[in-house]
């Protein structure tokens, strides 16, 4: 294979790569698995893995929790949602998966977060509060340092 053939290549997976992450993004609450998303692309599970991966940083899977758990904290900051609501409207179908991820990305239970999460950005527009309450992908939530006396 030429380098031009293999650039040429590399974009056109590129481009696939995007199509699946804007296809997680819009149907996050729809039931996705890595199967059907590479389906779409005419790519193979694992090797659609392996590229979004390398691409993004993350699986495909992740991403997809990720992009959930951000719509779950913005109706969590609603208040007017339960939990388990919460949990289903973003597509999840275990509350304890949803709760356990939740946790892992932002640092505090759902529960915790949806009694305590818009008292800080209550002043703040909505697009300042997106940017500072996003959930940390890659990596899980650092947990409080204790203080010691």
């Amino acid at each position: 294979m030429t380098s031009t053939s293999a650039e040429t290549q590399h974009l056109r997976d590129l481009a696939r790569l995007r199509r699946v992450r804007d296809r997680i993004d819009r149907e996050y609450a729809q039931p996705l698995d890595v199967e059907a998303l590479a389906r779409g692309v005419n790519m193979s599970a694992g090797h659609l893995s392996r590229q979004f991966r390398l691409a993004y940083g993350e699986s495909p899977y992740s991403y997809l929790m990720t992009r959930r758990i951000e719509r779950a904290m913005a109706l969590l900051r609603r208040g007017d949602l339960s939990v388990t609501d919460v949990c289903f409207a973003v597509g999840c179908s275990s509350l304890g998966t949803f709760s356990t991820r939740f946790t892992e990305l932002v640092g505090v239970p759902p529960s915790t977060y949806r009694t305590q999460g818009a008292r800080p950005t209550a002043d703040m527009p909505a697009c300042i509060a997106k940017q500072v309450t996003r959930p940390i992908r890659n990596r899980e939530a650092r947990a409080a340092k204790p203080q010691l006396a």
